[in-house]
């Protein structure tokens, strides 16, 4: 009997080893190392994006905000003395502008040495030869100080004198003390919109004694121009994004002290609001985001300083805009 391993049967192995699936061979190692970078690459760059769209905040150059008519710059509006009087906190005091006159209340009065082409000769010195400048605004002042220390500095002009007054208050007010501290009337970061109805009437009230205080000090006429409060989260509240505490009734509680604004400057003649709010909308910690609800495309950059509460030079240009093209449609008729 011949044995099953012999010769005698050649296939028995041969095709089964002949049909099995062939061994693959080896990745040559440059390609895994090509791969390997490929996907580094991808998410590197990944990162990158999420990185500057979640917290990049270019501040961009150039002129920044709206275009200012030329024409009611163009001849003097009074001849008489009048007094450029700023209020408030670091906003009208100008903390955060580079030196050289950047703020908004130097660039109301004069133009700094390198103003941009479309703003040279715009600004109050052109068109009322008799400016005088004062500014009592404080860096960190809530409104309740604006009336019990710079109010007090006030006394009367002569008739002869008018009076041009800015005023930026109440945002120390909203945001201090950056939930350190329980919420309170003049600290009321945290607070929820139950808490601050009573605060909010005592707001209105100070408004109506720093706007009796200003009337007293220019007998001879006078007109306040106050802005809002900006936000700086492009209306989304979402302060934590910033490094703060979150506060989910925040939206609501800056809400209603700009609705004290607008309706304080509704009431009187003399009173003109000044939108910061409306125009800083996109240029606050989301500037970067195309598909954000306050995006602005043809400047998608951050208006504001380090410290997030005040202006940078190119918020600050805005800022002069704004009060400028509202003065332009006011002045020249009352003076």
């Amino acid at each position: 009997m011949k044995s099953p391993f012999t010769a005698t049967h050649p296939d028995h192995f041969g095709t089964a080893m002949s049909e099995a699936a062939p061994i693959p061979e080896p990745v040559p190692r440059r390609h895994r190392l090509w791969t390997l970078i490929a996907v580094g690459v991808v998410l590197v760059a990944g990162a990158a994006i999420w990185i500057h769209y979640r917290y990049a905040r270019p501040v961009g150059s150039g002129p920044a905000g709206p275009n200012v008519p030329r024409a009611p710059f163009q001849t003097t509006w009074s001849e008489r003395p009048v007094i450029l009087l700023g209020l408030g906190d670091s906003v009208t005091q100008g903390l955060g502008a580079s030196t050289g006159g950047y703020n908004y209340f130097n660039r109301l009065a004069k133009n700094p040495t390198d103003e941009f082409a479309d703003m040279q000769g715009v600004c109050l010195s052109t068109v009322l030869p008799g400016l005088e400048l004062r500014n009592l605004a404080i860096s960190g002042t809530t409104s309740i100080e604006c009336v019990d220390y710079q109010l007090p500095k006030l006394k009367p002009y002569a008739a002869e004198a008018y009076g041009i007054v800015v005023m930026t208050t109440g945002g120390n007010d909203v945001i201090h003390n950056y939930g350190r501290t329980p919420p309170r009337e003049g600290a009321m970061y945290g607070a929820t919109v139950d808490q601050i109805e009573d605060w909010v009437k005592a707001y209105d009230a100070r408004l109506e004694v720093i706007a009796a205080k200003v009337r007293t000090t220019f007998p001879g006429g006078c007109h306040m121009f106050i802005a809002n409060i900006y936000d700086p989260t492009d209306g989304d509240g979402d302060i934590t994004n910033a490094g703060l505490p979150a506060w989910p009734d925040g939206v609501k509680v800056l809400q209603a002290y700009n609705q004290v604004i607008a309706a304080f400057a509704a009431r009187h003649a003399d009173v003109t609001l000044i939108d910061m709010r409306g125009e800083f909308l996109g240029h606050g910690i989301h500037c970067t985001q195309f598909w954000h609800h306050a995006y602005r495309a043809n400047d998608p950059y951050y208006w504001y300083w380090d410290n997030l509460e005040d202006p940078n030079d190119r918020g600050y240009d805005a800022l002069r805009r704004l009060f400028l093209i509202e003065m332009a449609k006011v002045l020249p008729g009352e003076l």
